[in-house]
């Protein structure tokens, strides 16, 4: 837990540094090619890490033909973002892109390396040492990143640091889990997981295109000055959510595919899991929606104030997502990934409507249409995510209602406190004097009156303890 917080706290500040040194153009030409790398980085896996989690039996000769697949697809996608990258030019008409997604390939190459180390850490339940790489990524590469910038480097220093960053992952991993791969071999069991691999990576790549699609319209129509407005307000939420998502989920999933022959443990494992995914998003999301002006005001700075209003029309979808996300954990770790991709199937082109709906209003109106879409989303996927799972609608609202209830009485606590306050103390009491009354409430709530203290100590503890193998 001490590692998660400590990433966040360096994402943040490191967030905070470049958004200072660099300016929105800086951070659109990097969401311009990310819009691309990204999707090609959908396939560095094939699926395959989160195949070799859930197999309950694995062989060296398995995961060694494994590993010699994910080396393959880091340089054949290397090789295609390099190929792209004339086209990409031409698309946002930016010639600059042109150099920079030639050099971002190379990140691939260190991805491939790295998928089955990371996968094998993960099946021994070794979560401690996974984040500890993932860390040493974080800070070396933020580093590297934060001195380019300030010796004028520009854009390159976001290049500095989507590159540097697998680097040393790569070689972190290599050195926790020193297994050697042999040869690959034909004959060894790996089309299932290749099957697996595949569900997963096409599941992977529709919600890419359903949470990435406003960013790459963005970019196209508005330009890399609306593209980085808008690209700052959602890291700037995604950060802190992504974070405790992964970290939660890094540990809820192996934990659930060891549990799969257990249907009763399983359920009742990923209720409680997913009861605190909700809890910890809900504060973030009364945060974002409440204090938008003063959180971009204080973390980025007053050239993107423009940024707020994004902030706060996003808010809704980060806990939408919290809602749906968990679900995926789920029905993987107990085989069900082809429901999970019918799932992303119906939620990217209601998403890409909405989006498209905005976008002539530009960042801020693709916000709203973003927002609108995924709220519409809940029921209907949630409904279809739980059925024929043993999960009822009594399980589920047992699950979430002490934390909405919990998070309405702090949201209107701290919108009271906002309008009494904000024109007269400055923001950073507004922001800081507001997270603290609304959080206090919150807790306060959740813990004391709806009685959740103990389970909520309890499941905290075995997340994020280390992790012992389940029997």
């Amino acid at each position: 837990m001490i590692g998660q917080g400590l990433t966040l706290v360096l994402q943040m500040c490191t967030a905070m540094v470049l958004a200072r040194l660099l300016s929105p153009e800086d951070f659109g030409l990097q969401g311009m090619v990310f819009a691309m790398t990204g999707f090609l980085g959908l396939f560095r896996e094939g699926g395959l890490g989160v195949a070799s989690v859930q197999r309950q039996g694995l062989t060296h000769e398995q995961t060694s033909t494994l590993f010699w697949i994910n080396v393959a697809m880091g340089v054949l996608l290397a090789t295609a973002a390099a190929a792209a990258a004339p086209a990409l030019a031409v698309f946002f008409k930016e010639p600059r892109l042109l150099s920079v997604t030639l050099v971002s390939a190379a990140a691939f190459l260190f991805n491939g390396l790295a998928v089955q180390h990371r996968a094998l850490l993960n099946r021994s339940m070794r979560f401690v040492t996974v984040a500890k790489v993932d860390l040493l990524a974080l800070a070396l590469s933020a580093g590297i990143g934060v001195s380019m910038a300030a010796l004028g480097c520009g854009y390159w220093a976001l290049v500095g640091m989507a590159i540097s960053s697998p680097m040393v992952a790569a070689a972190g991993f290599w050195t926790a889990m020193p297994w050697l791969p042999g040869r690959p071999r034909r004959g060894t069991g790996v089309r299932s997981l290749l099957r697996f691999g595949g569900t997963v990576t096409l599941h992977s790549l529709v919600v890419y295109l359903a949470y990435n699609m406003e960013k790459v319209l963005l970019g196209r129509v508005w330009g890399a000055e609306a593209l980085g407005l808008y690209g700052r307000a959602y890291q700037l939420a995604d950060l802190p959510v992504h974070q405790l998502h992964s970290s939660l989920g890094n540990v809820a999933f192996p934990a659930l595919s060891r549990a799969q022959g257990d249907a009763e443990r399983v359920r009742r494992s990923f209720l409680k899991s997913y009861s605190v995914v909700v809890s910890v998003t809900i504060p973030l999301t009364i945060g974002f929606a409440l204090f938008a002006e003063e959180i971009v005001g204080i973390v980025l700075g007053p050239k993107w104030t423009e940024a707020a209003v994004v902030l706060r029309l996003l808010a809704p979808t980060f806990l939408v997502v919290a809602l749906i996300d968990p679900f995926g954990w789920f029905l993987m770790a107990t085989g069900r990934a082809a429901r999970n991709l019918g799932i992303a199937l119906v939620i990217a082109p209601v998403v890409v409507l909405g989006v498209v709906l905005g976008l002539r209003h530009g960042p801020s109106g693709v916000a709203l249409g973003f927002s609108t879409a995924m709220v519409l989303l809940v029921a209907p996927i949630v409904a279809w995510a739980k059925r024929g799972t043993g999960i009822t609608a009594r399980d589920y609202w047992n699950a979430l209602k002490r934390p909405l209830v919990s998070g309405a009485t702090a949201g209107a606590a701290g919108w009271l406190f906002k309008l009494a306050c904000e024109n007269t103390l400055p923001p950073i009491m507004v922001l800081s004097c507001g997270l603290a009354l609304s959080l206090g409430i919150y807790a306060w709530t959740l813990l004391v009156v709806m009685g959740q203290k103990g389970l909520y100590a309890d499941l905290l503890d075995q997340l994020f303890q280390r992790s012992r193998p389940l029997p």
